[in-house]
């Protein structure tokens, strides 16, 4: 028999979350309990009372906020295995909700296929995309080093710069990024910043010549071409593949 996990849905709109709760149970045998909160007191409670397994936590709620439920969760060390899912695009708070450890953002409108897809492959550990991982390396270095290409995502970035703010030689940091993930500093970067580009995908508000320069590319024509590199399909192409968007809701 398939081992089962709890899931936690907090979010303060009811038709997302009695809507995600009904899809996840009819879709899957993954998670055998379902809880919901309306606020972020809410989800507190749960987390404390049941601990579940995982967590599909919105930013911006009643009481506390998805990211003060993240801090007090963290303190306690008790915080679940986390994604996002925010009607909130700018990326100051998906930087904050990857410090406290969130494991993906996810942008509403977003397909509840690719919301199960990502919570089934968190708690079974196979991690959120095929070609490159969230990085849960313990080498401090590294750990360092994507903190600080995750906070400067939409900037220019180089292998020397992050190389001086972690403190080693532009070679080594290299030779660390092809040890652990078995590529070099460039691509490494251009996937994590594809990966970005896909979960902004899901956001219809945006078009592709603005999530371009959200995750630090310049040129439109480049963004283009790395993206088909990594995805194996045009942003237009990937764009046509979501077809199943049932979220549709207003910011918040």
């Amino acid at each position: 028999m398939e081992k089962t996990y709890s899931l936690l849905i907090a979010d303060d709109e009811e038709m997302i979350l009695q809507g995600m709760r009904d899809f996840i149970q009819r879709k899957t045998v993954c998670f055998g309990k379902i809880y919901c909160a309306q606020n972020g007191q809410e989800a507190l409670d749960i987390v404390f009372k049941y601990h579940p397994d995982a967590m599909l936590l919105d930013i911006k709620m009643p009481v506390k906020s998805g990211l003060d439920v993240m801090k007090e969760t963290l303190k306690a060390g008790k915080c679940p295995k986390t994604i996002i899912l925010s009607g909130y695009e700018e990326f100051a708070y998906a930087q904050q909700a990857l410090r406290l450890g969130a494991v993906d953002y996810l942008l509403k409108p977003c397909r509840s296929t690719e919301v199960l897809r990502k919570l089934e492959r968190l708690v079974r550990g196979e991690g959120l995309h095929e070609d490159l991982a969230r990085c849960e390396t313990k080498h401090p270095i590294l750990k360092a080093a994507e903190e600080y290409i995750r906070e400067h995502l939409s900037d220019d970035i180089s292998q020397s710069v992050v190389a001086e703010y972690v403190g080693v030689s532009s070679s080594y940091l290299s030779t660390l990024f092809a040890q652990e993930f078995g590529c070099g500093f460039v691509d490494y970067l251009n996937k994590l910043r594809i990966q970005y580009a896909c979960d902004f995908m899901y956001d219809g508000r945006m078009k592709i010549y603005e999530i371009a320069p959200r995750v630090g590319f310049r040129d439109e024509k480049y963004f283009s071409k790395v993206f088909k590199k990594v995805t194996g399909k045009s942003p237009t192409e990937y764009r046509k593949t979501m077809d199943e968007v049932v979220f549709r809701v207003e910011r918040g």
